[in-house]
């Protein structure tokens, strides 16, 4: 079957794409849906017109993405609990946020950072994403979107601000201690050792967890050292007991996800400052975990299920 040009340049493009996208909607199922449309419009339009193919997709995928995130917070306003970003293997078991290789790479796409990006308008998103995770010039992104570059520069130095006094935790810099703070709260949560997980919990610690409605999750967040202890050795025991756990790479750092051998029903993603946990989500809304599921079926980790 002879190569099809349009598809060979657009997948040239694809990781760039998605990261662009995940990045800006903090949904892996809306990243793909607005890939699916670009396709859909590459696939229109006259190529041979089209200069700059790269500059075409990413204008594209760019202004899908702010279109999109009017619907998108608009549902997040009625959404069931707190919301937390879709998680998303890096890392050997995954690669469509594209190479992750510099700490601000693996820090633009945290869950700390994508949470804090909910705050930002929508052209604030755009400007802060396309010049800190891609280093697109002000001339760049203005021409991506569609205004001037004396505004972008507006737009970024805000959402600068805004980020930064959002507080977002930094990423623990060094893996393997953070590897070690993930499989350590683990084993004593299961354990039931409340005193070791305190040990290893901040004073202003703050668990979430995102069931979306469809499965039983806190709607609130649960703050304070002794009150996260309790709240996660409660659900371990009643929910993750009866699961495997294996320990991932999502969203550029170390993380457990949960399966039952056939298919993924959680994941947890810890934040650290200062060497102890100030962060855990827990991702349990199925909707959620899909992309994530078909990532690990992809390399094997559910044997049980189809890619």
């Amino acid at each position: 079957m002879a190569a099809d040009p349009a598809l060979e340049e657009f997948e040239a493009h694809r990781a760039r794409l998605f990261g662009i996208a995940y990045r800006m909607l903090g949904s892996a199922a809306d990243a793909d849906d607005v890939l699916q449309d670009a396709w859909l419009r590459w696939q229109a339009v006259d190529r041979s017109a089209v200069q700059a193919p790269a500059a075409f997709l990413a204008r594209t995928v760019t202004n899908l993405c702010l279109t999109a995130l009017t619907s998108a917070r608009a549902r997040r306003e009625v959404y069931v609990g707190p919301w937390l970003p879709e998680p998303v293997l890096t890392g050997p078991a995954g690669t469509d946020l594209g190479p992750l290789d510099q700490a601000e790479q693996r820090d633009s796409v945290s869950f700390a950072l994508l949470t804090v990006l909910e705050r930002l308008s929508p052209p604030e998103r755009a400007a802060y994403v396309l010049r800190e995770a891609f280093a697109y010039s002000a001339a760049e992104v203005a021409e991506l979107i569609g205004t001037s570059e004396a505004n972008v520069r507006q737009l970024h130095a805000r959402a600068r601000r805004r980020v930064s006094g959002a507080g977002a935790a930094p990423r623990e810099a060094d893996p393997a201690r953070l590897r070690e703070l993930v499989e350590t709260s683990l084993d004593a949560s299961r354990g039931g050792d409340l005193a070791a997980l305190e040990a290893l919990l901040s004073e202003d610690v703050v668990a979430r967890a995102d069931g979306g409605g469809v499965v039983s999750a806190g709607r609130r967040p649960v703050e304070g050292r002794e009150k996260v202890a309790r709240y996660v050795t409660g659900v371990v025991d009643r929910f993750a007991g009866g699961l495997q756990r294996a320990l991932v790479e999502v969203n550029g750092v170390p993380a457990a996800a949960f399966t039952d051998g056939t298919s993924l029903r959680a994941v947890l993603v810890v934040q650290t400052r200062d060497g102890r946990v100030s962060a855990l989500d827990l991702v349990l809304n199925p909707d959620k975990l899909a992309h994530a599921e078909r990532q690990l079926s992809r390399i094997g980790a559910l044997p049980g299920r189809e890619g």
